[in-house]
């Protein structure tokens, strides 16, 4: 056999292990993509529940504790947003003044 007979199967299997490897990189990269679009919302949803907690500490004064709603903002990763105008939203921050 001549070389140039065997040469399109190595290069075949040379192709196979190529798309292989661009696959396997592709996925790698959609995966960090949407870790960082995560990481990034995440990120968006803790600053809008923040600066809720100080609009509504803005709102109430004294009768609402703003550092106790930023911290549940952290500790939820933003997840739980208060509403102002919710109570249900911020009773666990609101304290009686006696």
């Amino acid at each position: 056999m001549d070389s140039e007979e065997a040469s399109p199967v190595v290069l075949s299997v040379a192709t196979g292990r190529v798309v292989k490897d661009m696959e396997g990189r592709s996925v790698a990269l959609a995966l960090l993509f949407l870790t960082c679009v995560a990481t990034v919302t995440d990120a968006n949803n803790i600053g809008i529940c923040i600066r809720n907690c100080a609009q509504c500490k803005k709102m109430y004064g004294a009768y609402f504790e703003g550092q106790l709603c930023a911290d549940a903002c952290v500790k939820f990763k933003g997840k739980i947003i208060p509403d102002c105008e919710d109570i249900a939203s911020i009773a666990p921050f609101l304290n009686k003044l006696e």
